[in-house]
């Protein structure tokens, strides 16, 4: 079985250079045959450098920042690719460029996976072109600076994001990774067993840890129609929830009518979210930067999680 626990951090590039060299050279030069000479450059030493590492600290992904606000290099080894390291990778990189002010960031794309980025906001301009032997074509997302701390900030934080359909497990873990990296202080959970083919997949597990462990005072509003089935299961992000009781909150509903909600959805406090029709399939869609859409699920979550009760199942867990 192929491990999907991964974590990510950043890289400094004079003593992480082993490390990324191992994947960009196993990615670029030995699989897509990119010359070694176009691989490296000599913007590496001057760029924003991630890595993403598997649970024993082996370099699985990276990506950089240059200093022309260009996202570049990005890479994830054959086996750990549509186990979400390219959304995390991504998210991060933007993150990082948020933080250092900047305004937007820019990207060449090869046309494999013009998908993919555009489902984290980025909007091709130019025509396509031809890099170390592949078709690109130049993509470019806007960033606006963190708002304060205030419960759901500012709306108009992020360009919205149009919409994406899904239908498989391996992008609904994608996209849940990107709304879990990407939240600040809260994000909201509607399920009826808490999904376990999905939720507790060691990367989706670690990145909410990641989330409760980082010091903004987080929170995750957890509404669950069947917590005795949860319980049974042994879910493991129980586990995580008993550690971090002030994190993790989990309510069920009382009122026939949210009972018999179908759906199942992820929101969180930067516009992201993932909806699926029907809680027992994949078929569903999602953004990282919605703000409307988000909005009526955020409202929706709102008024069952008022109705609802604490879920006395957990009280011997001590949650």
């Amino acid at each position: 079985m192929i491990p999907t626990d991964f974590r990510i951090e950043p890289a400094d590039y004079a003593t992480d250079l082993a490390d990324l060299r191992a994947v960009r050279e196993t990615v670029f030069i030995l699989e897509q045959k990119v010359p070694e000479e176009e691989e490296w450059d000599d913007l590496d030493p001057r760029c924003h450098h991630v890595l993403a590492r598997d649970e024993a600290g082996r370099p699985v992904g990276t990506g950089r920042l240059t200093p022309e606000h260009k996202i570049g290099r990005m890479a994830v080894l054959r086996e750990w690719r549509d186990k979400g390291v390219g959304s995390a990778l991504l998210v991060a990189l933007v993150d990082k460029a948020r933080s250092l002010g900047w305004t937007e960031v820019k990207l060449n794309a090869q046309v494999s996976a013009l998908d993919f980025y555009a489902r984290h906001g980025f909007e091709p301009y130019g025509p396509r072109f031809m890099e170390a032997g592949i078709e690109h074509q130049a993509m470019r997302r806007a960033i606006e600076p963190l708002a304060g701390p205030e419960r759901y900030p500012a709306r108009a934080r992020e360009a919205s994001v149009p919409s994406s359909e899904f239908d498989s497990l391996a992008v609904a873990t994608e996209a849940t990774l990107a709304i879990v990296h990407a939240a600040r202080r809260e994000m909201v959970l509607f399920s009826r067993d808490l999904d376990p083919v999905l939720y507790g997949q060691p990367a989706v597990l670690a990145a909410f840890k990641d989330f409760a462990i980082a010091g903004r005072g987080g929170v995750v509003r957890i509404v669950l129609l069947d917590p005795a089935a949860v319980q049974g299961q042994g879910h493991p992000l129980l586990g995580l929830a008993q550690r971090m009781t002030s994190v993790f909150q989990f309510r069920t509903p009382t009122d026939d009518v949210d009972l018999q909600y179908p759906s199942a959805f992820l929101a969180n406090d930067r516009d992201g979210y993932l909806f699926r029709q029907l809680g027992s399939r994949w078929e569903g869609d999602w953004s990282p930067a919605n703000p409307a859409r988000t909005r009526q699920l955020l409202e929706h979550f709102g008024r069952v999680w008022e109705r609802s009760r604490p879920c006395t199942e957990f009280r011997a867990l001590g949650i």
